[in-house]
């Protein structure tokens, strides 16, 4: 485990963007009606936002940032730091944050840089600008995380497609003497590498005429190598394996008592999933908020949209002592404990091309 604390940097805002294209399960047509309602039930994912042809998750992030810049009153030369944290990047090369740099009019000393992570992107971006900030003195930063996974579903995919939406997000941060301290806990096992993949279209597995052969892996599941394939069971064993004993390493090591915190923040993979850790944790269930049901899995971004989402008038008002929690791909999982002194938090952007 890598448990570690930053002092002195704090949430200065944060915002939200996504499609303004609603998507519901209840006309997901590739399976049944009653299918359709278990999987609602089950998953907790009744709407998701999908973007339209063309939109990359830059799009999203940028929205998102040049609102929160805006309320912020921050100008954009005063920034040291933007790190992007995604896996649906505008090209294979060259990095995102490079372009979002630009398009925001960030000076040419700032540190730009992509990090590719999925579901625990948020906490391991915190965690990574964070240290950054303490390492370097830079003031202000920009964390841009945000995912675009419709496109790496197959539609003929039940056990995939009815989950991801789209979202993209931007965290302002600065150093403030006394704020803090954020505590965090992060982990990984690659040998779970697998459990979450697109086989094709990278360097390992290289772009071919049958990546694009469907080929069929279960009832109700037709899909390419060019689509994600995702193991539940791994994934959601994983999950329970793991995430129970993370948290309560970082309450102690922080020494939180779990029910000093007002709210608990979990991606949003899966609503059994969510309500099982609850449970595992003994977590009041009425201090874990859920997006899941409006805009899907998002990934990377899950966590921060749930924050904007669910608790904007809470974080606006007053401060807020938060435990985030972010777990998937990879597999990667970790946590953060911190609390916020009334940020700026703007209502979701709604993007149209």
């Amino acid at each position: 485990m890598a448990l570690f604390k930053a002092d002195e940097i704090r949430l200065a805002g944060m915002a939200a963007s996504v499609p303004s294209k609603t998507v519901n399960n209840r006309d997901y047509s590739w399976i049944s009606k009653k299918e359709r309602e278990l999987l609602i039930k089950s998953t907790g994912v009744e709407t998701k936002r999908v973007i339209e042809p063309g939109t990359a998750t830059s799009d999203l992030c940028y929205a998102a940032t040049t609102k929160l810049l805006e309320d912020l009153q921050w100008d954009p030369k005063d920034i040291g730091i933007l790190i992007f944290v995604s896996q649906t990047r505008d090209y294979l090369i060259p990095a995102t944050s490079g372009i979002l740099q630009e398009r925001l009019g960030l000076p040419k000393s700032a540190i730009v840089l992509d990090i590719n992570q999925g579901c625990s992107g948020f906490v391991y971006g915190l965690a990574t600008i964070s240290s950054l900030m303490k390492t370097t003195g830079i003031e202000k930063a920009l964390l841009l995380v945000g995912d675009i996974s419709s496109l790496n579903s197959a539609y003929r995919d039940k056990s995939t497609y009815p989950l991801f939406g789209d979202a993209g997000t931007a965290t302002a941060i600065e150093m403030k003497k006394g704020a803090g301290p954020m505590y965090f806990n992060l982990q990984g096992d690659g040998k779970g590498y697998d459990a979450i993949i697109i086989p094709d279209g990278g360097f390992r597995n290289h772009l071919s005429k049958k990546s694009f052969d469907y080929k069929k892996h279960g009832d109700g599941i037709y899909r390419s190598n060019l689509h994600v394939a995702l193991n539940g069971m791994d994934v959601f064993n994983f999950t329970l394996r793991e995430v129970p004993p993370n948290a309560k390493a970082l309450f102690a090591f922080s020494g939180t008592d779990p029910a000093s915190l007002d709210y608990y923040i979990f991606h949003q993979a899966n609503k059994l999933i969510i309500q099982t850790i609850t449970k595992m944790l003994r977590l009041d269930k009425d201090k874990v908020p859920l997006s899941i049901d409006k805009f899907g899995n998002t990934s990377s971004a899950s966590v921060p949209l749930t924050l904007v989402s669910e608790l904007r008038d809470q974080l606006n008002a007053y401060p807020v002592k938060l435990f985030l929690s972010a777990y998937g791909i990879g597999l990667s999982w970790g946590s953060v404990i911190l609390e916020t002194d009334g940020m700026v938090c703007p209502e979701i952007v709604e993007y149209k091309k």
